[in-house]
C-alpha cells in the first residue's frame, strides 16, 4: 500500500532516529489467519508500510484456510514468515507457533481484518522505550465506519463484573465505574491509561514481558486467550496501558457467527476456562453458575432468533397474502355473485393458499428475500409469479377456473402487501430492510486516475455503486466529475447526502482516512478503502456481511442468488435432459457419459459449467469454489476450445465468475448439447 507523502516521510524518518537499527529485530508481528484473504491482504499492505524505518519481520499463520490466502500471501508477501496449518488448531496455538521463532525485542499479535497507519507502530515502540514498566500496550481501535471499539480497553472479569455485563446492566449505565467496568467506562478513550486486560485483536509485548510470562494458553481453542495472557503480564509484575495517539481500523469479523450455538459454547467455555484458572472458593462457584446459566439462555436465544429470522417474513406475507385473498375473493363473491358463498371451501382453503405459495416461491427464486432488500426483486417476483398462474389458468377447463378477477386482484394486493411488510421493517431500522437508493449519493477520495481506477473496479464487481463524483487529495484540476478538496470532505458529505465514502490508499495516508473517518461522524456514512493497485474494496464495521467485501474473484457467482439459480438451472435442465434421453440419446457421441452426467448434475455432485482447468487444477483458488464441471467456459467456443493453455483458461474463468448469467449456463449447454 503506497502511502508515502512528504509529511509521512520525514515523520517517519524522525521517528527511524529514536528507533535503534541493525541486525537485531525491532519488532516481530504475528498475524493468524483463517479465511479472510482481502482483509490479510489489505492488513499485509498496511503492515510492511508501517514498519519502514525499522527492523521487522511478520509471522502470518494460516489455519487451513480453503480461499487461496496461502497462495496469495507467497504470490504478493514472499518475505512473510508463514506457516500453512494443515487443520484449524485455534488461535492461541497458532500464535504460538510463530511466537516460538519470533526474534523481535517487540513482539504484536495481530488480526489480519486490521488496517495499520504507518505512524502506529513507531508509536507504540516510543511509548514503550520510555515505559520500561510497559509489559503489554493496545491502541485506540476504530470500526469500519470509523466508531470507536470499546474493547480497546477492558477491566478484569471478575464474577461482579461479568454479571453486569451479562447481565445488560453495563448498556444501561456506560460510564458507571463499578458497573460499567467491564469496558473502562469512566475512563476516557482519548487518554492514556493503565488496564487490565487489551484485546487480540493488537496486543503488543517486550520480549522481556513475553520470555517471563510465556505464550498463550492453548486450553482456550478461541476468545478469553487475550484475557488470560493480559491478567498474567500483570501478575508477572508488569503494567498494561492503552495508547490512544495510536489508531487502528478493526473491521472486527468473528470465525464463528455470534447468534450461533457454535460461538456461545466457544465463547462462555472460555469464560469457564479463565474462572477455573483464577477463581477458587464461592467466587468460583458463583462464577461458573453464571455462565452455566448463561449458556443455556444464550442457547435458547440463539435458537429462537434464528428460528423467527428465518420465518418471519415468509409467514407474515403468507398471512397478509392470503388474508387479502380471502377478503377480495368474499367481496368479488358478495358484489358480483350477490352470494358470499358463492365460492367453495376448496377454492379457499386449497387454491388461494396455492396462488400465495407459488408467488412466494418465484419472488424467492427472484432474489426477494435476499437481504439487504432490493425493492425491484420482489415486484419481479411477484409478478412473473402472477403472470405464470394467470398462463396455468387460462389452460384450466372451464369447469376448473374460479375467478380470474380475484386472482389478478389478490396478486396486486400480494405484491403491495410484501412491500409494505419490508417498508414497515425498513422504517423500523430492521439490518438489511432499508431502503436502497438509486440516487447519485457515493463520493470517491483520491487522484483522478486512481478514481477512474476504483470507479471502474466497484462497477465491474456488481456493487451497483452510483457515484456522485471525487474528492480530490492532490492539486488536481476541476472538471465535470470534481466536487472538492478532501478537506471539504465533511461539507461535501453534507451537502450531496453522501451514503458511502470510497477511499483510494493509493493517494491518501491510512492514518487521514482514520482521521477522516472518525471526524465525519455522520450517522448513515458506509465506508470502503480500495489498496493501492487492488482489484477488491472493503468496507463497513464487520467483516461477517457479504456486502462489505467487493472483490472481483469473488463477484457475480459468489452471491447467493446467483448460486441458486445456477444450482436451479442445473437441477431443471438435467431433469429434462433425461426426460428427453430417448430421443437426445441416439445423437451422442459419447453415449456411455450422457446419463453419468446427467445423472450427476441433477444430485448436485456435478454442474454443467465449472471452471476450466489451471495448470491441472480444476478449482482456482483465487475465485468461489463450484462444484466440477462437464463442460467450462471454454467450451462456449466449441470443440475447437479443447486444451486452451492455463492463461487462456485464468481470463476465461474470471470472466465467467465476474459476470455470471444463467444465460451463461443456457448458452454453453445448448453449444455442446450432442457433446454431453
Amino acid at each position: 500500500m503506497q502511502t508515502d507523502t512528504a509529511h509521512t516521510n520525514e515523520s517517519l524518518d524522525r521517528r527511524a532516529a529514536t528507533v535503534p537499527t541493525g541486525d537485531e529485530v525491532m519488532l516481530s508481528v504475528v498475524i493468524v489467519n483463517y479465511n479472510v484473504r482481502y482483509f490479510l491482504e489489505q492488513c499485509l499492505q498496511s503492515v510492511f508500510a508501517a514498519t519502514e524505518g525499522m527492523t521487522a519481520e511478520v509471522w502470518v499463520v494460516d489455519n487451513n484456510s480453503v480461499d487461496g490466502s496461502v497462495a496469495m500471501v507467497r504470490s504478493k508477501f514472499p518475505q512473510v514468515r508463514l506457516i500453512a496449518n494443515s487443520d484449524n488448531p485455534g488461535f492461541g496455538r497458532a500464535n504460538n507457533q510463530a511466537l516460538r521463532q519470533v526474534k523481535g525485542k517487540y513482539v504484536l499479535m495481530l488480526n489480519p481484518d486490521t488496517l495499520v497507519p504507518p505512524d502506529t507502530f513507531h508509536r507504540c515502540i516510543d511509548f514503550m522505550l520510555s515505559h520500561p514498566d510497559c509489559g503489554g500496550l493496545g491502541v485506540k481501535m476504530l470500526n469500519g465506519e470509523g466508531q470507536f471499539l470499546k474493547e480497546s480497553k477492558r477491566g478484569f472479569p471478575s464474577p461482579e463484573t461479568s454479571f453486569y455485563k451479562i447481565s445488560g446492566l453495563i448498556h444501561l449505565f456506560p460510564h458507571h465505574k463499578r458497573i460499567a467496568y467491564y469496558y473502562l467506562g469512566h475512563l476516557s478513550e482519548d487518554e492514556t491509561h493503565e488496564v487490565d486486560i487489551l484485546p487480540g485483536a493488537y496486543l503488543m509485548m517486550s520480549r522481556e514481558a513475553l520470555d517471563k510470562v510465556g505464550y498463550f494458553d492453548e486450553a482456550f481453542f478461541m476468545y478469553g486467550e487475550d484475557i488470560d495472557l493480559s491478567w498474567r503480564i500483570r501478575l508477572a509484575g508488569f503494567k498494561n496501558y492503552y495508547l490512544p495517539s495510536a489508531r487502528i481500523i478493526h473491521y472486527k469479523g468473528e470465525s464463528t457467527k455470534k447468534g450461533s450455538l457454535n460461538y456461545v459454547y466457544t465463547f462462555y467455555n472460555a469464560m469457564a476456562i479463565f474462572a477455573r484458572k483464577y477463581f477458587s472458593g464461592p467466587h468460583a462457584r458463583l462464577y461458573n453458575g453464571l455462565i452455566t446459566v448463561a449458556i443455556w439462555l444464550r442457547a435458547l436465544l440463539s435458537f429462537v432468533q434464528r428460528i423467527v429470522r428465518r420465518v418471519a417474513l415468509p409467514l407474515a406475507d403468507f398471512l397478509l397474502a392470503f388474508g387479502g385473498f380471502v377478503a377480495i375473493k368474499w367481496a368479488w363473491a358478495a358484489g358480483w355473485a350477490s352470494n358470499v358463498a358463492y365460492y367453495p371451501p376448496v377454492y379457499t382453503w386449497g387454491v388461494l393458499p396455492l396462488y400465495v405459495l407459488f408467488m412466494m416461491l418465484v419472488c424467492w427464486l427472484y432474489g426477494g428475500y435476499e437481504r439487504p432488500v432490493r425493492w425491484g426483486r420482489v415486484v419481479r417476483g411477484v409478478g412473473v409469479g402472477a403472470g405464470l398462474l394467470l398462463i396455468f389458468y387460462s389452460l384450466l377447463d372451464e369447469t376448473q377456473r374460479y375467478s380470474r378477477m380475484v386472482l389478478v386482484l389478490g396478486s396486486v394486493w400480494t405484491l403491495l402487501a410484501m412491500l409494505g411488510v419490508r417498508g414497515l421493517l425498513g422504517l423500523l431500522g430492521v439490518e438489511g430492510f432499508a431502503v436502497q437508493r438509486k440516487a447519485r449519493r457515493d463520493l470517491l477520495v483520491g487522484s483522478r486516475e486512481e478514481v477512474l481506477r476504483v470507479s471502474t473496479l466497484l462497477n465491474d464487481v456488481g456493487g451497483e455503486p452510483d457515484f456522485e463524483g471525487y474528492v480530490a487529495c492532490d492539486g488536481s484540476r476541476p472538471d465535470d466529475f470534481f466536487l472538492g478538496h478532501v478537506g471539504q470532505l465533511a461539507e461535501l458529505v453534507r451537502i450531496h447526502k453522501v451514503g458511502s465514502v470510497v477511499f483510494c490508499a493509493k493517494d491518501l495516508p491510512v492514518q487521514d482516512i482514520i482521521g477522516h473517518m472518525a471526524s465525519l461522524n455522520v450517522s448513515g456514512v458506509n465506508y470502503k478503502i480500495v489498496p493501492a493497485d487492488g482489484d477488491f474494496a472493503i468496507g463497513s464495521a464487520t467483516i461477517d456481511s457479504y456486502d462489505d467485501l467487493y472483490a472481483v474473484e469473488v463477484e457475480t457467482i459468489a452471491t447467493p442468488l446467483n448460486r441458486r439459480n445456477k444450482r436451479l438451472f442445473d437441477f431443471l435442465s438435467a431433469l429434462l435432459l433425461l426426460l428427453l434421453s430417448p430421443l437426445l440419446f441416439w445423437f451422442e457421441p459419447n453415449k456411455g457419459q450422457f446419463f453419468p452426467h446427467c445423472l450427476s448434475v441433477l444430485v448436485g455432485r456435478r454442474t454443467w459449467v465449472g471452471y476450466a482447468s489451471e495448470d491441472g487444477a480444476a478449482q482456482p483458488e483465487h475465485l468461489p469454489p463450484l462444484k466440477p464441471g462437464v463442460f467450462s467456459p471454454a467450451s462456449a467456443l466449441g470443440p475447437r476450445a479443447e486444451g486452451v493453455n492455463a492463461a487462456v483458461a485464468s481470463k476465461l474463468n474470471l470472466r465467467y465468475a465476474r459476470s455470471y448469467r444463467v444465460s451463461a449456463d443456457l448458452r454453453i449447454l445448448l453449444r455442446n448439447l450432442f457433446r454431453i
